[in-house]
């Protein structure tokens, strides 16, 4: 049977003398996708966000001219459907029994949970490492998370990517800065929009903390303030992410709503059992949720060249 551990799968465990078995366990790093998602909880077998756009500018009434009416739209509608995981192991009553190290079992449930906790990271990332290809993930208009032409219901389009694509800089993060300043809604109002974190690779990660906590003008000889540093440019600060794969990609999560969005159906949950015919000891970690973003708006992003 596939995956079932026996006496011969770890041998040498059978026989006393082992200085220390190694392998099975490593340090985990702290939670990182709630810093990418907004998390919520759902009771339901999919979520679904329906856009609804507001109200244009007003227009000149002339003197005895009736009042010109607008119109609401129903714009976009994004699904999220919850995707279920799991994970197990098998160990026959002969291994539990004969097993010499019984630490090596109880570290199992653990390496179950690392794993499962991996998996959320890993599946998390996904959707940024993959922010400005449509190959394996598109918004409701059919565009990347990240692009220079997401689709507005009532015309036109509008950019949430840096354009040119920048490595990480002080300059970048102010061109983007402005970029996320000069926001606007459906019907081109303009929004209140400021980026709240910056989300970056491990290669990123000192650059980063050059350009926004130097008191000065990082790498310059200028005696200017650093103004990002200065304005708070990001409150909620820089977010290292070990499983970002795309090291020249950075990202701007902003104070817009309903932007990335992460829903629960079923938090991790560990069940152990034992089978009446083999003896065998069965545990299984399952989860479910689902992941993704419905206004472009709640995130910017910049793939460096």
């Amino acid at each position: 049977m596939a995956g079932v551990i026996n006496t011969g799968t770890h041998p040498k465990l059978l026989w006393p003398g082992v200085h220390t078995v190694w392998g099975q366990m490593y340090a985990e790093h702290p939670v990182e996708y709630t810093d990418l998602f907004e998390v919520e909880t759902s009771k339901k077998a999919y979520e679904e966000d329906v856009q609804v756009t507001g109200f244009g500018l007003a227009p000149v009434k002339g003197q005895g001219a009736p009042v010109e009416y607008d119109g609401e739209e129903q714009g976009y509608v994004t699904r999220y459907t919850h995707i279920a995981y799991g994970l197990g192991f098998i160990v026959t009553h002969e291994e539990l029994m004969d097993n010499l190290y019984k630490e090596v079992a109880t570290r199992r449930a653990k390496a179950n949970a690392f794993s499962m906790n991996q998996t959320i990271e890993n599946v998390a990332a996904f959707l940024y490492n993959n922010a400005f290809n449509s190959t394996y993930f598109t918004m409701a208009d059919g565009q990347p998370l990240i692009s220079n032409a997401h689709v507005q219901v009532s015309g036109g389009t509008f950019s949430n990517a840096l354009t040119p694509g920048a490595d990480l800089s002080e300059a970048s993060l102010e061109d983007i800065g402005i970029q996320i300043m000069q926001m606007t809604s459906d019907k081109g109002l303009r929004v209140s929009a400021m980026g709240q974190s910056l989300h970056i690779a491990p290669q990123e990660h000192y650059n980063a903390e050059r350009i926004l906590k130097s008191v000065l003008q990082s790498d310059t000889a200028n005696n200017n303030i650093n103004v990002l540093k200065s304005t708070g440019a990001f409150p909620k600060g820089v977010k290292l992410n070990h499983y970002f794969t795309q090291p020249s990609a950075w990202f701007v999560r902003t104070n817009v709503p309903n932007g990335m969005r992460f829903f629960w159906r079923a938090k991790p949950e560990f069940a152990q059992d034992n089978d009446f015919n083999t003896k065998n000891a069965l545990a299984a970690s399952y989860m479910r949720f689902s992941l993704g973003a419905t206004d472009p708006r709640g995130i910017y992003g910049s793939n460096g060249p």
